[in-house]
């Protein structure tokens, strides 16, 4: 697909790859931005630790770092310039992915998200566009829509801890859990492998760099295995509350593996999880052993089918 049409040019501002010193920058960025239209909607503000989503900045300039560029503006006084303005986008075998594109309040309305979006989209038309955006955002999911990624599908935050107990369902006769760190040496060396097939089948796309990314962030992976020692799907947990991603075989499995992450830990506050809307029947267990909704949903964008989510779950909105 071709760059997006720019109808106010963004003049007074340059485009550069961005450096692992722009990060942070980014980071207030995406805060900043955040917190100016949800304090308009009376919602807490997103607090001063951003340690994770720099983290995750990392990792997507690691993997993409021509995806990720940022925007400056003259510095006053003939000082440095500043960064104002970013965009981050992955390529996942056949999904292109837009993580984040954010500009600060005060330069927003000219024509500088478009702008940068037209620095990061892909020039191969033989990709599936996607985002995930803020249900609260109508001018950016209308720019997003106006190149074919048009809202799909709610993706919407779940919060708590499985208090009452016979809605999760357990895992079916003869399935049986195996976290990554208790597989045998022959089953860890085609590891990659197993997960890659997992997600082409569930998720449409392969992304093995994110599994890793994921583990870092100390995620613990299970992988699920029929009587017959067929990987029939992952997922991961954490003592830190953080869920997915999640890719199943078949839809039925879905609410039992998400049941099952559940339990595996004791997390140290509340789990929290991204369930896509296709996921009825977790998304409805979980309500009903004691999980909440937490904030505004968002919206999986994308121009073409790719992903099934009755089977695979994101790791966040920035990471699908």
């Amino acid at each position: 697909m071709a760059a997006p049409p720019q109808r106010s040019p963004a003049t007074g501002f340059a485009y550069r790859r961005a450096g692992p010193d722009d990060l942070v920058a980014c980071a207030g960025i995406w805060r900043d931005s955040i917190n100016d239209y949800t304090r308009r909607l009376n919602q807490p503000d997103i607090p001063e630790d951003l340690a994770s989503v720099i983290r995750l900045y990392i990792h997507l300039q690691a993997s993409d770092p021509d995806g990720f560029v940022v925007a400056e503006r003259p510095g006053e006084d003939g000082g440095p310039p500043a960064v104002v303005a970013f965009a981050a986008s992955v390529r996942r075998e056949r999904l292109w992915f837009l993580s984040m594109l954010f500009v600060l309040p005060d330069v927003q309305a000219g024509g500088l998200g478009r702008s940068l979006l037209g620095k990061v989209m892909p020039a191969d038309g033989n990709v599936v566009l996607a985002t995930c955006t803020d249900a609260a955002q109508p001018i950016s999911n209308g720019l997003y829509a106006s190149l074919g990624m048009a809202p799909r599908m709610p993706l919407v935050r779940m919060v708590g801890v499985p208090e009452r107990d016979g809605h999760l369902p357990a895992l079916p006769s003869g399935v049986q859990a195996v976290r990554f760190d208790e597989l045998d040496a022959a089953a860890s060396a085609h590891l990659d492998d197993e997960l890659t097939a997992l997600d082409r089948d569930a998720a449409g796309f392969g992304h093995v760099q994110d599994h890793r990314f994921a583990r870092t962030e100390g995620r613990i992976g299970v992988l699920f295995v029929d009587s017959g020692g067929e990987a029939v799907g992952y997922g991961y947990t954490s003592e830190a509350g953080r869920v997915g991603p999640i890719a199943v075989r078949d839809s039925e499995l879905l609410a039992p593996v998400v049941g099952h992450l559940m339990t595996a830990v004791q997390p140290r506050g509340a789990f929290g999880i991204w369930m896509p809307g296709d996921a009825g029947e977790a998304m409805t267990a979980l309500l009903r052993s004691g999980f909440r909704l937490e904030g505004f949903p968002c919206l999986i964008c994308w121009d073409r089918p790719i992903a099934d989510f009755s089977r695979y779950v994101p790791i966040s909105p920035g990471l699908l």
